[in-house]
């Protein structure tokens, strides 16, 4: 399975960081060149570097590590989009990070599987700070990540990717339930930074 990761941020970096560690065959997509070409050179020859719409062709599974506001914009009426897994990371929150854009009758998910209709859209990732990326900061831990689609096959690849990363990927059903997912991931943010925890926080869902 190749994994193009679009984005350079904490998250991005983050994810080829560990998936590259874990033996993963990953290209980033490179918005800017420059970070882009300075994180492979110090991870080596183990990832490549693309412009996104080659990086895009080349994957499997597609890894958007930007905010919500610029994933359409990167990836729309790019051709290789069509029947390609795409990872939604994002949380549509407010400049403040204290409330969110979206939610109740629509999820960033959802606006981005309109945006790209060609394209297999699926939520995961959204509860888990970059701090969590790294193995070694959940080492004795099982963390989960709660991964939302409607096509079953495209989930199941993005729950082999949770699971390459060391993560406990959870089944949250369709795509809709982003509408829940993403909440959880403005509260898990209040959690992290506004009432103390810090950003090894994550939600988990147990059975009592």
């Amino acid at each position: 399975m190749t994994i193009a990761v679009i984005g350079t941020g904490r998250m991005g970096s983050g994810f080829v960081r560990e998936l590259v560690s874990r033996g993963a065959d990953v290209v980033i997509g490179a918005r800017d060149a420059a970070k882009a070409e300075a994180l492979a050179s110090e991870l080596g020859a183990k990832v490549r570097v693309a412009d996104v719409a080659s990086a895009v062709q080349a994957a499997d599974v597609v890894l958007v590590a930007l905010p919500y506001g610029a994933i359409a914009g990167a990836l729309q009426g790019l051709k290789g989009l069509a029947g390609k897994v795409v990872v939604d990371i994002s949380n549509p929150i407010t400049d403040d990070f204290q409330g969110l854009l979206l939610g109740t009758t629509t999820s960033a998910a959802e606006e981005i599987q309109a945006a790209l209709p060609g394209a297999r859209v699926v939520k995961a990732f959204n509860t888990i700070f970059s701090q969590l990326l790294p193995a070694s900061a959940r080492e004795g831990k099982s963390v989960q990540v709660f991964v939302a689609a409607d096509d079953a096959a495209a989930k199941s690849q993005v729950q082999e990717v949770a699971r390459t990363l060391g993560f406990e990927p959870v089944d949250a059903g369709p795509l809709r339930n982003s509408r829940f997912l993403e909440p959880v991931g403005g509260m898990n943010i209040h959690f992290g930074f506004f009432l103390g925890w810090g950003p090894s926080t994550a939600p988990a869902w147990v059975r009592a």
